[in-house]
């Protein structure tokens, strides 16, 4: 017995051609065409310029064991996730997802990877690729990877959800990361600035690996995501913050005076929290002098709660900070309910009041 359609009738059909018309257009910015490289060959383009590792991809931050572990997979010949490359006009295909896996298999040619903690292979511990048996080799040279490239008419809003969709949701990417790749743009470079600027580096440790991972650009970007709009985050912390940094690339994308006095406005701001933070905070973002990490809750608190201090009493000076050290901002700055639009609220806005209350 056919399946009955509830609600059949001239909606139905209105709402198909509508379906069938927007699944077109969007099949059609996608065009792509899947080829098979040996070891081998992929890493010779990759020596000869031949691919290109844009600016958003991941610095090399796999750690020894994950690389000796994917090579220990090929060495295998277990079937390999596909590589994304896109196209350009001048032939050079620009790696969209896999620029771990092709320096991870330079490494291994080039015998500077040394292979340990292998779950099946434990013969091979302790060798480099020279250390393999001639045939061995060869065979691992001749081994394919796959790899999907897209055309090079495919629009930059195309490749860089295509980036995003492989990688949100991976334990190996951060949102932040992902970010950079998704979102790049006239603003997120200006984030990038005020994060790689010495005095919030010192103000605000984070350790070398989440340095790595983008943790500084996250940090600045709540910075000045909450300090605009804090009141209209709900819960979702990555959409928030992915809308703003849309919304502003798009922003400054048109260079235009609202777009430079947004910018301005915002350097300005930065920079005198830096210096109120250097001047009255004893250990800067930090809880303690030795401290090596920041925890984000405390930096929303301190930063964007001084900032919008400094907003009403850009003279601000307070006569006490013992407060740092009292249950109530302990309890505010802890993990728990770090996402919740009213701990958010109540943690800046503690700061602020409690600043301008003893300023």
């Amino acid at each position: 017995m056919p399946r009955q359609i509830p609600n059949a009738g001239p909606t139905l059909e209105f709402d198909r051609v509508a379906m069938e018309s927007q699944l077109v257009e969007k099949q059609r910015t996608i065009d792509y065409d899947t080829k098979e490289f040996t070891v081998e060959l992929l890493v010779q383009k990759l020596d000869n310029g031949d691919f290109f590792i844009p600016p958003y991809q991941r610095e090399f931050i796999w750690h020894d064991k994950r690389r000796a572990k994917f090579i220990e997979s090929v060495l295998l010949g277990l079937p390999i996730p596909f590589m994304f490359a896109a196209d350009t006009k001048d032939g050079i295909l620009e790696i969209v997802d896999g620029a771990q896996r092709l320096r991870t298999l330079r490494e291994f040619l080039d015998n500077k990877l040394i292979l340990r903690d292998l779950e099946q292979l434990t013969n091979l511990a302790g060798r480099y690729f020279a250390d393999l048996p001639t045939a061995q080799q060869r065979k691992f040279k001749n081994r394919t990877l796959r790899m999907v490239v897209l055309a090079d008419k495919t629009t930059d809003d195309a490749k860089y959800d295509i980036f995003q969709r492989i990688n949100t949701g991976s334990d190996t990417l951060r949102s932040s990361e992902v970010r950079k790749g998704a979102y790049r743009g006239p603003f997120y470079s200006f984030v990038e600035e005020c994060a790689g600027r010495t005095d919030f580096m010192e103000l605000c440790p984070v350790g070398r690996r989440p340095g790595l991972r983008r943790e500084r650009e996250e940090l600045v970007l709540r910075f000045f995501a909450y300090s605009e709009r804090y009141d209209s985050f709900r819960h979702d912390v990555q959409k928030f913050l992915d809308d703003y940094t849309k919304e502003k690339n798009k922003l400054y994308e048109q260079q235009n005076d609202e777009a430079k006095q947004d910018r301005t406005a915002k350097l300005l701001e930065f920079d005198r929290v830096m210096k109120f933070v250097a001047q009255f905070f004893p250990y800067g973002f930090a809880k303690t002098a030795n401290a090596g990490t920041t925890p984000r809750v405390r930096f929303e608190a301190i930063a964007v709660g001084v900032n919008l201090a400094l907003r009403k009493t850009p003279q601000l000076n307070p006569k006490t900070m013992s407060w740092l050290e009292g249950n109530q901002f302990k309890s505010l700055t802890t993990t728990h309910g770090s996402n919740s639009q009213p701990r958010l609220a109540a943690r800046i806005e503690f700061v602020r009041d409690t600043l301008l209350s003893v300023g």
